[in-house]
């Protein structure tokens, strides 16, 4: 493994916050990395930081100090719009809501991306259907979000994350909002499709018994991130 370059790898990463006069220190160096085809817990107290350290590892916030890379290639000196191409083509986000938009099917909430990547329409749709039928949705591709149910509309933001084929998956609490049952069903779908893939993934969870199926388990505690 040392042979290859991670996936993601992040270095001396620290992110503070202002609250009123206080400084708050959320990251205080943080290292870490992914390999292609590794799954990661990332495991903490709430408040502990797991949502800003993936939005720093995302390019969505810059941090204060620190560099992070993504398949090898350095980040955090690109300007804005480079920032946004990065994300675009090789980041795969999952978030505990969502975000599908309401008033387009789930065929259209999954070609979304490649859309806007500037692929034509008809075969954004084509690839969107492939990704839904990967998740078990064939049938409901014309199916607006209201129509799905919670462990459905998850299943399409995967779908969706996956769209443009992404180095990286970043996933908050992608099981937060479902019980019990269907959060170990689209768990497991997840698990499947980063592993076929070849995909890695970094995962912030509160569910040890899900953090428990992945291949390693980080610990964020004082800005700071430790192996179990």
């Amino acid at each position: 493994m040392s042979e290859e370059v991670a996936a993601l790898a992040v270095d001396g990463i620290r992110r503070s916050f202002k609250q009123g006069a206080a400084t708050l220190e959320i990251l205080q160096g943080v290292r870490l990395a992914v390999w292609p085809g590794e799954i990661v817990a990332l495991v903490g107290p709430s408040g502990a930081g797991k949502s800003t350290l993936l939005h720093v590892a995302g390019l969505l916030e810059r941090p204060d100090e620190g560099q992070v890379w993504i398949g090898g290639e350095a980040m955090t000196g690109l300007n804005e719009n480079q920032r946004t191409a990065a994300r675009r083509q090789r980041i795969g986000f999952v978030y505990q809501h969502h975000h599908l938009l309401a008033e387009f099917s789930a065929l259209e909430n999954v070609a979304m991306p490649r859309i806007i990547a500037g692929e034509s329409k008809a075969g954004a749709l084509r690839h969107g259907a492939a990704l839904l039928e990967a998740v078990g949705l064939a049938s409901r591709a014309d199916h607006r979000p209201a129509e799905l149910s919670g462990g459905e509309q998850q299943r399409v933001a995967i779908a969706r994350a996956l769209a443009n084929a992404p180095q990286m998956l970043l996933a908050d609490e992608p099981t937060g909002n479902l019980d019990h049952a269907t959060a170990g069903t689209v768990f497991a779908l997840l698990l499947d499709l980063c592993r076929r893939k070849r995909l890695a993934a970094l995962v912030a969870t509160h569910n040890l018994e899900l953090a428990g199926r992945m291949d390693r388990i980080l610990r964020l505690k004082d800005g700071v991130v430790a192996e179990d």
